[in-house]
């Protein structure tokens, strides 16, 4: 069984990079769909940095700092942006574009916490302060691999079943977005099953290793 300092330390090294990793991936989400028309999210103030306005307690807090003390396996999630279809010129590309930001995001992010960790190395010697940032800086590139993947899975309500439902025929793509009532479900049977395990590790495995190699990790 962990020790109190280690379960402190795991909980310390792993926040930011959740933190940031789950709502700036909802915030990219208000972002675009606020680019192609759809003020809902700007009105209610979701276009935001500040993760208050983002936090789930259950999907960012909870779920997350469980995960991390009893699993390498970490996933979370914030209040979903809402998005009105009804402004967009082209509803299903539209929503498939809006839904791409956010693992876009992930990638991004993913990338930031790769140049931070090449960034703390150059500028810091060797000590136990530069050794937690790195473990913070492996960590968030770790969350957001993670998060990038799982959400591109195509299953509704994950932006993967978005984008696939945006470049699907129309009389395809409706009837697909109706698998959204069950989407929670398959995807927690997955999980629970180890079959999403299976799928995404060596995944999340390649990009970790792929962003490593792009920034000399």
């Amino acid at each position: 069984m962990s020790s109190i300092p280690d379960i402190a330390y795991t909980i310390a090294v792993w926040a930011i990079p959740v933190l940031f990793a789950i709502t700036l991936h909802e915030a990219a989400h208000g972002w675009v769909a606020y680019k192609l028309g759809d003020p809902t999210a700007k009105q209610l103030g979701r276009i935001s940095i500040n993760p208050i306005r983002h936090i789930d307690p259950m999907g960012t807090i909870i779920v997350p700092m469980f995960l991390a003390m009893v699993s390498p396996f970490i996933i979370g999630w914030a209040k979903p942006v809402p998005v009105e279809m009804r402004y967009f010129k082209s509803p299903l590309l539209d929503m498939a574009l809006v839904a791409v930001a956010g693992p876009g995001s992930n990638f991004i992010m993913a990338c930031f916490w790769a140049l931070f960790m090449v960034m703390m190395s150059s500028a810091m010697s060797h000590s136990t302060v530069l050794s937690f940032l790195l473990d913070m800086g492996s960590k968030g590139i770790i969350i957001n691999v993670v998060l990038m993947v799982l959400n591109l899975l195509p299953i509704p309500p994950l932006d993967g079943g978005r984008v696939l439902a945006g470049i699907l025929p129309k009389q395809l793509a409706i009837p697909f977005m109706q698998l959204e009532r069950y989407g929670m479900v398959i995807i927690l049977l997955l999980l629970v099953s180890g079959i999403l395990g299976r799928i995404m590790w060596p995944i999340v495995q390649h990009f970790v290793r792929l962003i490593s190699m792009m920034f000399g990790l």
